[in-house]
């Protein structure tokens, strides 16, 4: 099947059924479903546990994406991920919960490991929505959440050499080794990424939750926000449809409200997957601009999107790409889901 990209109105007569083979297509499941991103496996498992222990939804997600917060080793949430251009870690989180409709979020936060926790403290101690920067850390540091350096060595180092092979028009330099080519450019092919972790969940009473946490793109302009923790783009949650998050390019996802978009459209009966189809559809429409699209004028870029509705029926797709999986951890135990996708 070509994978070849459609127009819109094509993509809505045909459904998005008829664009990708249905990798991800999921049975009606009974009881507690976790899902997250495909560096989730860990966290689903922890959440599924709490919830079988019976932990709201909220809390149990959180939960579950703080392993990944805390993990030196995965730099793209929390403690080692990686920094700004300045080499400063900034984190961005946001957090919704079901049964009251609330959300909170925090940008740009600085030298706090776990995000999500301050954006649940946002969500319930506060009457606004989002917290950002300096106000962010000063909200999280009277509710006693110690300030800390959270760049790591490993990340220091990944910065450091990114930095030395920007240019080769400015004062830096990295160590000369005959064999290296073009430094920076395999730098920053390894490392501009948009590394997130999302993880939404059903409790024991059917209650629906959702957390997105991310360090955001890696050497990003100091105070740039992505999508994570802005609701509608990183995360959605209607108790009444179900929820989705994503990861990938924020800036696209801003610019379409992906996460809202795939819960509306569950909402009119498409799955889960169907819904995550429509807003890879609807991001690679509205990009336009010339050094957004390879020579196929496809988007060159990737987002992907993971969502479950209120049956527990779970599903996710990608912009470009097989290979793409989500965690999934249900009575049935844990396992990784393939994603759908446009284009190869």
């Amino acid at each position: 099947m070509s994978h070849s990209r459609v127009s819109r109105r094509t993509f809505l007569k045909t459904g998005a059924s008829a664009l990708v083979p249905l990798t991800a297509r999921a049975a009606r499941r009974e009881g507690p479903v976790v899902i997250a991103s495909a560096n989730g496996a860990a966290c689903v498992a922890e959440a599924l546990r709490q919830i079988q222990e019976g932990a709201d939804a909220l809390d149990a997600v959180i939960a579950g994406v703080n392993l990944v917060e805390a993990d030196p080793n995965d730099t793209s949430v929390g403690f080692g991920g990686l920094p700004n251009a300045d080499g400063v870690v900034q984190l961005d989180s946001a957090v919704m919960h079901g049964p009251t409709g609330r959300a909170g979020g925090v940008a740009a936060l600085e030298g706090v490991m776990y995000p999500s926790r301050v954006a649940r403290l946002v969500l319930q101690r506060t009457d606004h929505v989002l917290l950002v920067a300096n106000g962010a850390q000063a909200f999280a540091r009277m509710h006693g959440f110690p300030i800390e350096n959270l760049l790591t060595e490993r990340a220091r180092e990944i910065w450091v050499r990114w930095r030395e092979n920007l240019s080769n028009r400015d004062d830096y330099l990295p160590p000369h080794r005959p064999e290296d080519r073009n430094i920076g450019e395999d730098i920053r092919r390894s490392y501009d990424h948009w590394g997130t972790i999302h993880c939404s969940g059903i409790d024991l009473a059917g209650n629906i939750s959702s957390v997105t946490t991310t360090s955001g793109l890696a050497f990003k302009i100091p105070g740039r926000v992505g999508d994570s923790p802005i609701i509608g783009a990183g995360l959605y949650c209607d108790n009444d449809v179900g929820a989705a998050g994503s990861t990938g390019r924020g800036e696209a996802n801003l610019e379409n409200l992906a996460s809202f978009l795939i819960v509306e459209r569950m909402r009119q009966g498409d799955s889960p997957q169907d819904a995550c189809l429509y807003a890879c559809q609807r991001i690679a429409d509205h990009t336009r601009l010339r050094r957004l699209l390879n020579d196929q004028g496809e988007p060159a870029f990737n987002v992907s999107f993971y969502a479950l509705n209120k049956a527990g029926v779970v599903g996710g797709a990608r912009i470009r790409g097989a290979g793409g999986r989500m965690a999934v951890a249900d009575a049935g135990g844990t396992r990784m889901v393939d994603l759908a996708y446009l284009y190869a």
